[in-house]
């Protein structure tokens, strides 16, 4: 058996996120800190892009594909809303990278410690602290256990909720014979797609060059779509309506993040935690995850460097929380018109006022602001209804990520 003050199940972004800052050198309190990853295979999490706001100087600036001052949303007649978010960038962070900046810390850290194990329980331990009880390589059973056990796989089971959507998605990267793309401006949203009866979809475009960019497709829907589906949309889409055709897969993602009122408890034992969507990082209302994680493991990890108890609070006010719930069932219920909402916001809001409202970080004032610019006689009446609406058990669990090995429909002549 081994163990350690702090263990943490999954390497994905929550796990070594709480890692770098633990094994950061200037801690107070020296700790020992144990990674359990899945053993390389299907548990472990397919690389893929996480995209933020901040400002620039970030501490991951290093490891960023790209990043971009200029933000553009088309509505479904294609007319664009431009907006510049300055202080903020918008940045974008491949999975692959950001591991190899966090494990080139982890390399030299004193008391960090990493093992491979397939985990089949994590839990409370008779007479204190938390264990995570797993196989190794050779199927021998295995004990990990910990003062506290930090536990970042994506969640089982959804909670019950009144309102459960999914955000699915499948994205090419892509390189064109041609000029296409501007390098300047990534498209957060564009709805010249075909809209579901429940729900809303639109295009994704984060240019890394003229001709090479990250292209996705994506759902905001009670229900994912057969990988077929997300194929046909893509192809249309780049050579449709971006003229991109020929063009050249070159990689692949594909994800389903849960977009749901339900509640994820942050504590599920007297020693064991749960972080990242299965902690509540994940927000409802857009599925932007990656900043309320970074914003969970400083606050666990400031409380445990300093030899206090974890702190587990929401990486969301309540209040944000309470908006999300709302937008959703309107959203749901089809009292609002999914693209013209998010593209109204675009054009009534200072965008940098928006940014911090969507990630959770306005202040009060400049959430009300931003309240008035939405449809005030469908919210309320749906403010009205949502007191009364029962939370139900939440559909089969959705998978995080998928990784889909689909064909290249356009190869260019460089083949």
């Amino acid at each position: 058996m081994t163990y350690a003050d702090v263990v943490i199940v999954g390497a994905g972004a929550a796990g070594l996120s709480l890692a770098y800052r633990l094994c950061a050198p200037d801690g107070r309190v020296p700790l020992s800190v144990l990674l359990v990853d899945a053993p390389p295979g299907p548990l472990r999490p397919p690389p893929r892009t996480w995209c933020f706001w901040e400002e620039p100087d970030g501490e991951f600036d290093a490891a960023l594909s790209a990043s971009w001052q200029r933000l553009r949303v088309r509505a479904a007649d294609g007319s664009p809303t431009v907006a510049v978010p300055s202080p903020l960038r918008y940045k974008m962070l491949r999975s692959d990278a950001f591991t190899a900046l966090v494990e080139s810390r982890l390399a030299t850290a004193v008391g960090f410690g990493r093992v491979e194990l397939t985990v089949r329980a994590v839990r409370d331990a008779a007479g204190g602290g938390g264990e995570v009880v797993g196989e190794d390589a050779r199927g021998r059973r295995t004990v990990v256990r910990g003062r506290y056990v930090f536990d970042s796989r994506p969640p089982q089971q959804l909670p019950a909720a009144r309102t459960t959507l999914l955000q699915h998605f499948t994205g090419w990267f892509v390189h064109t014979e041609r000029p296409v793309f501007d390098p300047d401006t990534a498209d957060l949203m564009d709805f010249r797609t075909p809209q579901p009866r429940h729900g809303l979809s639109f295009a994704y475009v984060l240019p890394l060059d003229a001709r090479t960019a990250l292209v996705e497709y994506t759902e905001f829907s009670r229900d994912a779509l057969e990988p077929a589906a997300y194929e046909r949309a893509l192809d249309h889409h780049l050579g449709e309506v971006l003229g991109a055709s020929p063009y050249r897969v070159s990689a692949t993602e594909h994800g389903v993040i849960p977009m749901t009122d339900g509640r994820f408890p942050p504590r599920v034992g007297r020693s064991v935690f749960r972080i990242g969507t299965a902690g509540g990082a994940t927000r409802p209302s857009t599925g932007y995850t990656f900043s309320a994680v970074q914003r969970q493991s400083r606050s666990l990890a400031a409380a445990l460097r300093a030899g206090e108890p974890p702190r587990t609070p929401s990486p969301y006010r309540a209040r944000s929380l309470a908006m999300d719930a709302v937008m959703l069932r309107a959203l749901d219920a089809g009292r609002v018109d999914g693209a013209a909402f998010f593209t109204g916001l675009f054009r009534s809001v200072p965008p940098a006022r928006l940014l911090r409202f969507l990630d959770g970080s306005a202040p009060l004032r400049e959430e009300l602001l931003v309240g008035l610019r939405t449809p005030v006689v469908p919210m309320l009446r749906t403010v009205a209804e949502l007191p009364f609406r029962a939370r139900r058990p939440a559909p089969d669990p959705p998978v995080s990520s998928i990784p889909l090995p689909l064909p290249n429909p356009h190869p260019s002549d460089e083949e």
